[in-house]
């Protein structure tokens, strides 16, 4: 936000009308003092008439016909073109109060990711300094217009909430910027995911900094973004900066779920390289349902396999002593068992819900 003990005063004459008075004071036409500071004096009409700046050569010559020091030039047009700039500033802002409107801000306050106000100036402001843009129209160019391919290489332009889901994606760069992770090696990766399966099967307390950490170790970021209202987004994968970004919603809160898409987004990573992002539940025009499949497949084959599930299945009825068996014979979570079930409407959502474990990553 602005600096509130910082004075700008309303009106700031351009150094020009000081000239003007100077010379009619020494009764020393324009024409004379343009030859007197070798300059043109197109020149000097156009700064006498706050058409052009006094630069830093312009301000030594006036010092030695006028006696006024070039700093006092200097300072008068600094003065001058920083509150040009602020009017600017203050044009923009009003120019964009519908855009901001359109922000889940108060979502967003609530989070932390932005500061707490009524005011909608100041809402303005905040969104600027959060997407780091100077004005509404930059922000359009890169999420809609895609004007900035290295780090964003999709528009959000046809989605169903551009401007939450824009504000979702942003708070995960700026997590990520706070993480410290290796270069990213593929092979190390894939060892890790077989640590990271034991992880998904024993579920402990710390399973989030556990995922951190060995997901780091490969040069994987991975961070978790609460849900915004109108971007019902599961998941996200992107590189940033030649780092690859794992970015979970934990939309739905349970465990199964959580897994599953953090292995799909892990899919991406090894299958589709930098060129391809990933929003996981959300349609926009770069997806492609191939590899969104694949990806699918990925996450199956790591979380509980078609195989295992036919095994599963041959043995109905089954007990909740039997599901509990069959994970620890796979290396999996019984919640990934019967979530399954669930989604394939196989069983009753009401069988099994004691297996499926709430996530609750409100403090990372």
């Amino acid at each position: 936000m602005s600096k509130r003990n910082e004075y700008f005063p309303q009106t700031v004459t351009h150094p020009g009308a000081t000239l003007a008075e100077k010379l009619e004071e020494l009764k020393m036409s324009q024409k004379e003092f343009a030859l007197r500071t070798s300059k043109p004096e197109q020149t000097i009409i156009k700064v006498i008439n706050g058409e052009s700046s006094i630069t830093p050569d312009m301000a030594v010559r006036f010092e030695d016909v006028l006696k006024i020091p070039a700093g006092f030039w200097m300072r008068h047009q600094r003065s001058y073109d920083e509150a040009v700039a602020r009017n600017k500033r203050k044009e923009a802002i009003a120019e964009a109060i519908e855009w901001a409107k359109a922000f889940p801000y108060a979502k967003m306050a609530s989070f932390g990711w932005v500061p707490t106000t009524r005011k909608v100036e100041e809402k303005v402001e905040a969104l600027f300094q959060y997407f780091s843009v100077s004005n509404h129209q930059a922000w359009e160019g890169y999420y809609y217009g895609q004007k900035l391919k290295v780090n964003f290489r999709i528009s959000l332009a046809h989605t169903n909430k551009p401007f939450a889901l824009a504000s979702w994606l942003r708070q995960g760069e700026l997590q990520a910027s706070q993480l410290e992770a290796n270069e990213f090696d593929a092979k190390t990766f894939k060892t890790n995911l077989e640590s990271i399966k034991e992880v998904m099967a024993s579920h402990p307390d710390n399973f989030f900094e556990e995922l951190q950490r060995l997901c780091a170790e490969a040069g994987v970021k991975v961070v978790y973004t609460p849900c915004l209202p109108g971007a019902p987004i599961h998941g996200s994968t992107r590189w940033i900066n030649d780092s690859p970004l794992i970015q979970l919603s934990a939309r739905y809160r349970q465990n199964d779920i959580f897994w599953f898409t953090f292995f799909h987004e892990a899919g991406h990573i090894l299958k589709h390289g930098k060129k391809y992002i990933s929003l996981e539940n959300v349609e926009y025009d770069e997806k492609e349902t191939e590899k969104e499949q694949e990806a699918d497949q990925f996450a199956i084959d790591w979380t509980f396999t078609e195989e295992q599930e036919e095994e599963v299945l041959e043995a109905a009825p089954l007990s909740e002593e039997d599901i509990m068996e069959f994970a620890e014979k796979f290396g999996t979570h019984p919640a990934m068992i019967i979530g399954r079930f669930h989604h394939k409407q196989l069983v009753p959502y009401s069988i099994g819900r004691s297996f499926i474990m709430p996530i609750d990553l409100s403090q990372n």
